[in-house]
């Protein structure tokens, strides 16, 4: 069995032969679209067999990670759908599916499997100018899976910055908020009667930024586009642009049971109920079957000193999270029964920024996606927001000075 890095160089190096190129990367090749109807993940001979079917060859990379076991494959210059369609699957070995963009010229397929498996071959051929790429997987342990788990030295696409568009604001300057839009790209979060919540969400992002800025604030998004970025970028965007204040946008649905309102949500160690406990779960899930490899985040020392740090933000992103509820339902807003709420939201860890997470409401909620898609009553939450934003804003000025005396 080769090792996993010689099939990754060599399949690179193949590919541009192959469509006569000098130079491997996204701008180098045609743009590339998958053959859905063509392409299969199936069972064959004792093992896992990926067969896709592109319409030009482009260049690939093949790697593995764990928790949950996971095989992602990345594309330069191809278009992945963000639904495989129902024939692409049938595999008892993979559990699931999920593809679509990943950064700006690549894209991105994960299959998250049942059980262990490893790379035995795999190589992209073409035919008639188009591309067709094989791989072969077989069953191995759990020890075997770990050893060669990891993306490599090749670049990690899926943790490049976004390009920053704006300066780290002066001193004196406005109040700068970062707004996060939930989701994106190969990630939509829930959907739910035709409605995404990562489009919907990419909206009412532009609009609260309109109704910040005419409050004269100083506004930035984590995403412009239906791009995905993984949760640990968006708070690293928030230092990066000198951010005062993070808000990140969503819109949940349940599968079972029926919720409905808008709910505000803080950080916390622990879950301040089972509700809120899943949707950080299902946020978080969203980043590693995105591919995202999470395994060594973690650092003692850091983790102390960003305690310290939340003892003085932590009051301050309560204090926002209440400003927001409380402006909500002045306006008459739909309020969950428990509008406030806290968990281990990845994304509301910036250590020194006021962050909350705003479940704007339940797109399994008929009454929910209803005013959610309705541009009058975005509206009146935008105002909300902005209303929230500078009543914290007075609030905080006035408490700045009782800081560390």
């Amino acid at each position: 069995m080769k090792s996993l890095g010689m099939i990754l160089r060599a399949g690179m190096l193949a590919v541009a032969l192959l469509s006569g190129q000098g130079a491997v990367g996204p701008g180098a090749l045609a743009q590339a679209t998958l053959e859905a109807g063509q392409s299969r993940i199936r069972d064959r001979r004792g093992a896992l067999e990926v067969d896709l079917r592109l319409t030009v060859p482009v260049p690939y990379r093949i790697f593995s990670l764990n928790d949950p076991m996971r095989i992602i494959f990345d594309f330069g210059g191809a278009d992945l759908p963000l639904t495989p369609g129902k024939r692409l699957l049938q595999s008892k070995s993979v559990t699931a599916v999920q593809m679509g963009p990943v950064q700006p010229g690549w894209s991105r397929m994960v299959l998250e499997l049942g059980a262990p498996m490893v790379l035995d071959r795999a190589g992209m051929t073409t035919d008639g100018g188009k591309g067709r790429l094989l791989a072969r997987f077989v069953a191995s342990d759990a020890s075997a899976f770990d050893a060669g788990t990891g993306a490599g030295p090749d670049p990690d696409w899926a943790r490049l910055r976004p390009a920053l568009t704006l300066p780290a604001p002066e001193a004196g300057a406005h109040l700068r908020v970062l707004l996060d839009p939930g989701h994106g790209g190969l990630d939509p979060g829930a959907e739910y009667d035709g409605v995404t919540e990562s489009h919907l969400m990419m909206t009412f992002a532009t609009e609260v930024r309109t109704a910040l800025m005419g409050a004269g604030f100083d506004v930035l998004l984590t995403r412009n586009g239906d791009q995905f970025i993984p949760l640990e970028t968006r708070v690293e965007m928030a230092h990066a642009q000198g951010a005062d204040l993070f808000i990140s946008l969503h819109a949940d649905a349940l599968a079972e049971g029926r919720a409905w309102g808008a709910t505000v949500h803080t950080l916390s160690p622990s879950a301040s109920d089972e509700a809120s406990r899943k949707l950080a779960e299902r946020h978080r899930r969203g980043d590693l079957l995105s591919g995202i490899d999470l395994s060594h985040s973690d650092d003692v020392v850091a983790d102390v000193l960003m305690d310290l740090a939340r003892m003085e933000t932590q009051p301050r992103s309560e204090a926002l999270a209440d400003a927001i509820v409380g402006q909500m339902r002045s306006q008459g807003l739909p309020l969950n029964t428990r509008p406030r709420r806290a968990a281990g939201y990845s994304v509301l860890k910036a250590p020194d920024i006021p962050s909350v997470l705003i479940e704007t409401g339940f797109l399994s909620s008929p009454r929910d996606r209803r005013n959610l898609t309705d541009p009058a009553f975005r509206a009146r939450m935008a105002a909300a927001v902005r209303d929230a934003v500078l009543t914290w804003q007075s609030q905080d000025r006035v408490l700045a000075g009782l800081r560390r005396r």
